[in-house]
This record gives C-alpha cells, structure tokens and sequence, in this order.
C-alpha cells in the first residue's frame, strides 16, 4: 500500500476515524488529482464527519454548506452590502464621477461572502463541505459546475473570480434524488456503506475504550441485525456510539429486553420502528433465524 494512504490512515485513526483501504485511497485522490469527491451513502455512516476530520488532519478551516431546496446566489456564493453601498453613496452624493462611484460601490470591499465565494478566496487550502447536495434544486447543481471544473466563480458585476488557492471539496448525498451526469463527471466517488461488525466494534472501542468488548459486540449485533429489518430511519453509526453509551451510563453488562424497551429512544427515531422493536425480543436480533 501507497506509504501517503498508510499515513493517512493512522493519522485519521488518531483523530478518532476510522478509514478503510478504498475510503483512504479515496482522500489520497481528492488530495492529489485536485478533483471533488463526491461521498453516496445512507445517513450516518460518516459522510460528514469525513470531512470535518479531514480539516482536522490538514489543520485547516472546514466550510459548510448545508444544502436544502430552495438555495440560491445570495446564500451560497455572495450577496451585495447594500447598507454598506448606500452609506458610501450618501457619503459621495456630491462625487461627479458617477461612473467611478459605481465602480467603487461594486467591488470586493461591498462583497458579503457566502461559503463557495470564502472557499476560493481563502489564502490558503481550505475543505469545502457540500452537504446533502440531493436536498438541493437541480438548478443549485448549474452553481457548483464552474467551480467544481475550474475552481472559479463569475459574479456579472466583477468578472470572473479564480481561487487564491484550490480548495478540498466533499459533496455528500443521502440518494434521495439522483444527482446529473453532469455534477458526477467533474467528481471523484465513493459510496461510504456501514461499517462490518469487526469495523464499528474498534469504532466503538475508539470512541469509548472504558466499554466491555463482549458489551460492544452485542450492540454491533443487534445494530447490524435491526438494519436488516424494514425500518423507517435504520440506525446509523452516531446510534450505536448513543446506545453503547447509554448502556454505559446505566451500568449493563449485556443486553437485555428490559433495557431495550427502556433505551430504544437512543437508536430508534420514529414511533412505528420502535413499536416493531418492542414486540420482539432481544434474542431474535442477537441471534436471528435466518
């Protein structure tokens, strides 16, 4: 293996993350080809928490764009002072030049940068989160495409913008609409599943090395086993750090029906999941007939 990927792995590993082979290959692309990476997968396998620890390895600033429909210029790329334009104006009323007082009130000092914009005008490397790029309009996906390609941004009034320096970008998608061809081809990809057992068993570990291992294997076990099920919200990876603490605080040793129908709050967050949980036992999800 690429001595940078090992690296990359143990440093990861020290800030609390867990990287597989492919993952770790992944970021070594992302970091070398100078290209997005594009991260599908089910929610809370890590996609986010990818990027927030990537920031961490490179001591770097993290930028987030939580995506949602309905976002536009204004809130993602820039947006204009006007109050600082109008005082300006007020201040310059008198200014006869009233072609250099416009170019003035449209410069980068009456710019309010939003996270596209503060990402390539950073000075130097910063990580771009894109998050949940599917909650967005497919119309948002035509903003990204100049910068994904060409690190740039065009604004009508200024011209177009280049990075002072490349950011790192992450986009991540939960699948709940298929992204375009178009957004895909300028992107890295990797599609992040759960962890195996052996691999949230040492995440379990990492994160809480007080927690008994045969603890941690049921609760990995009865993890794995209720995502098998036909759940609504099946859990995700912060679940089972919620419910092996949980179990922590309350002192278990094992798992049992009593505190699974006391504690099902912790991995469980809609009422018809946790009615089916409730009328089977422990037994079935530990130890399941297939």
């Amino acid at each position: 293996m690429n001595k940078e990927i090992q690296a990359l792995i143990k440093d990861f590993y020290e800030h609390d993350y867990i990287l597989n082979d492919a993952l770790a290959t992944s970021i070594f692309l992302l970091k070398n080809l100078e290209k997005p990476l594009l991260l599908e997968g089910n929610p809370g396998v890590g996609k986010t928490m990818l990027a927030k620890t990537l920031a961490q390895h490179l001591d770097t600033t993290l930028i987030r764009l939580q995506c949602y429909e309905g976002l536009d210029v204004s809130t993602t790329i820039y947006e204009w002072n006007y109050q600082k334009q109008l005082l300006h104006i007020k201040l310059f009323e008198q200014e006869e030049d009233k072609l250099a007082l416009q170019n003035q009130i449209f410069g980068m000092d009456y710019v309010l940068q939003r996270p596209l914009l503060q990402s390539i005008s950073a000075e130097k490397p910063v990580v771009l989160l894109i998050d949940e790029i599917d909650r967005a309009d497919e119309e948002f996906e035509a903003y990204l495409l100049e910068l994904l390609s060409d690190f740039q941004i065009s604004i009508p009034e200024l011209g177009t913008i280049k990075a002072l320096s490349q950011p790192l970008v992450i986009l991540t998608s939960n699948r709940t609409r298929e992204l375009s061809d178009a957004l895909r081809r300028r992107c890295l990809y990797h599609w992040v599943d759960f962890p195996s057992k052996t691999g949230e068993i040492d995440i379990i570990a990492k994160k809480l090395p007080n927690i008994d291992v045969e603890l941690a294997s049921q609760v990995v076990t009865f993890i794995h086993n209720l995502r098998k099920s036909s759940l609504i919200k099946p859990p995700g990876i912060a679940e089972s750090l919620d419910w092996a603490k949980t179990l922590l605080l309350m002192n278990q040793k094992n798992i049992t029906d009593e505190i699974v129908q006391t504690t099902i709050g912790s991995i469980l967050k809609h009422k018809d999941d946790v009615e089916f949980v409730r009328n089977k036992t422990v037994q079935e999800f530990l130890y399941p007939i297939d």
